[in-house]
């Protein structure tokens, strides 16, 4: 593995958005890595590293978060989805595998429904398509979160890695996007990228929600066939022994996407 560029800026669509290439030119697209909320490309741990030895990764700092900026707009998936494709296009990347952790799997998902194009595997790691597909418990953290949370991160191992960042306006951003209902269960259902879902198996997410998931992208519908011939082209899969908080710990995840990503499309 060759060592990341150093970390770059780019300005897209009245932001600026932090981002680092990794690994090798290789004969196939890119993978982009987006991670999920609050921190920044160092959420994905060991994980990077894994899929930059045969890969060139392209990881970003999502809109608002770590070293990117993020304007005076709200946080949306739709338009940081917007933000990414427009970064893309500005590398000269015209299809990339893209995977999405958390809140940037939600950013992933909109990628590949606002752009699909640009997506050519999708690989979604530890998040929903619906807003109730999280406990009860969780929700009522997302209706309560506000910039009074942000300031205690202030004395957070993320404030020395990320100084200067504005904690109680991130918060009260991300409290205001995870107060918004959403359900795409119309678009999965549509997606022509093939498409791996990755938990933990005490996520959470219920569940009922992940099989869900996993069957509006036309998985466990029938008996896959003594050869394998009836089974989906998506696939789901249950990382034991974990939650959705220290998933990326190990590389579990990266192996598990880098075979689906390498497999025949």
């Amino acid at each position: 593995m060759t060592p990341p560029l150093a970390g770059q800026r780019a300005v897209v669509n009245g932001l600026t958005l932090y981002y680092e290439q990794h690994g090798s030119p290789s004969e196939g697209p890119p993978i982009v890595l987006l991670h999920g909320g609050v921190g920044g490309i160092e959420m994905f741990g060991p994980n990077l590293a894994a899929l930059a030895r045969n890969h060139r990764v392209i990881a970003v700092d999502l809109p608002g978060h770590a070293r990117s900026t993020d304007g005076d707009r709200p946080l949306r998936y739709e338009t940081m989805a917007d933000d990414i494709a427009t970064l893309l296009q500005q590398l000269d990347v015209s299809r990339a595998d893209v995977v999405g952790y958390s809140l940037g799997g939600g950013v992933a998902l909109q990628m590949t429904i606002r752009h699909p194009e640009m997506v050519r595997r999708l690989v979604v790691v530890s998040s929903p398509f619906r807003r109730d597909a999280f406990y009860p418990e969780i929700l009522a953290i997302f209706d309560r979160m506000s910039a009074a949370d942000g300031a205690m991160m202030k004395q957070s191992p993320l404030a020395t890695m990320y100084p200067g960042k504005d904690w109680e306006r991130l918060f009260e951003k991300i409290g205001d996007l995870q107060r918004q209902d959403f359900d795409i269960s119309r678009d999965v259902a549509k997606f022509r990228a093939p498409t791996m879902l990755i938990f933990a198996d005490a996520d959470t997410y219920r569940p009922e929600h992940i099989i869900e998931f996993y069957k509006l992208l036309g998985g466990g519908q029938r008996d896959a066939g003594w050869d394998g011939s009836q089974r989906s082209r998506n696939q789901l899969a249950i990382i034991p022994g974990t939650t959705h908080y220290n998933l990326l710990a190990t590389t579990a995840v990266a192996e598990m996407a880098e075979r689906f990503l390498d497999a025949d499309a």
